[in-house]
């Protein structure tokens, strides 16, 4: 129920909702949602939670994932992912887009804008996706200097560090990174395109009581592990950040192919969302029933 319908959509912050539901015992499942469309639907299958995928920001767009987008574009993303669903959000927040007042800003455009939590990476731009070689890393002092700047900046939103360094520093250096960060005032740490269960859980022992993020995307560099498994690991949050729009877009390719081929999409009609499953998931009822509810016209009386 999207938020002009709910008569008491979520009053308590984003950020107080994403916290809560990071310490509960079971790990929390955060399904990429690239639209608002994605995002009713990950609602309607059950779950509690979502997360906004630069990538997949960026590539909805038609554009690659290197920093290009500005702050002021992921809040609308924000805006209709948590307007739609009322879930809290985690939200990619890249680099920070710029040095440590322009991350102030980010937070609180984004907090503004509705999201529960951000996740900052210590990327250089051109930054690139975590599953990439080559990746230029910030200083880490200078990375804990943005990361002190967003916990200043906030009112609610929760702060993820993301290190990018076990590439290329080993765990050692991802290790000292996520420490500093802790310090500096992060909530949690993703360590990114870890590549075996072992570097899981080597690094989850030696962060001892940090709430860790996994990330479970597909074609990169960590295998396939589901979220029991990243629990066990000691993992306290799990994202499938692209997922979405991967099904999507073969989907859409698949659509292309058929009307390029028959001239006609009939062929597609199995495949397709129906009208009807369209409207009951906008709620377009809904919608109708509380416009007749509200705008009626009035008869004006003659004395």
């Amino acid at each position: 129920m999207t938020y002009l319908l709910a008569s008491s959509f979520p009053g308590q912050p984003a950020g107080e909702r994403f916290r809560q539901m990071v310490e509960k015992k079971e790990i929390f499942r955060l399904p990429g949602a690239h639209n608002g469309m994605a995002s009713l639907q990950a609602r309607a299958a059950g779950f509690d939670g979502l997360y906004l995928s630069g990538a997949a920001m960026t590539a909805s767009m038609g554009l690659p994932d290197l920093g290009i987008i500005t702050v002021d574009e992921v809040a609308f993303f924000i805006r209709q992912i948590v307007r739609a669903s009322g879930l809290p959000l985690l939200v990619d927040g890249d680099t920070g887009y710029g040095e440590a007042l322009n991350v102030m800003h980010m937070v609180r455009t984004f907090e503004e804008a509705g999201a529960g939590a951000v996740h900052i990476e210590d990327q250089l731009l051109p930054k690139k996706c975590g599953h990439l070689n080559d990746k230029k890393l910030a200083n880490p002092q200078e990375m804990a200097a943005k990361i002190a700047a967003a916990s200043r900046a906030r009112r609610h939103l929760y702060l993820i560090a993301r290190t990018d360094a076990a590439a290329s520093e080993g765990m050692d250096g991802a290790v000292a990174r996520a420490k500093l960060y802790m310090e500096a005032g992060a909530d949690a740490i993703f360590p990114e395109a870890l590549t075996s269960a072992e570097m899981f859980r080597e690094f989850a022992a030696r962060m001892p009581g940090v709430p860790l993020l996994a990330n479970m995307t597909e074609f990169g560099r960590t295998p396939f592990f589901t979220a029991p498994e990243f629990e066990d690991m000691g993992y306290s949050m799990v994202i499938w950040p692209v997922s979405s729009l991967r099904a999507a877009n073969k989907a859409q390719e698949k659509l292309y192919a058929t009307l390029t081929q028959d001239g006609s999409t009939e062929a597609m009609l199995p495949e397709m969302q129906t009208r009807a499953e369209l409207y009951d998931m906008i709620g377009l009822n809904e919608f109708e029933e509380l416009d007749a509810s509200l705008v009626k016209s009035v008869v004006p009386t003659l004395e």
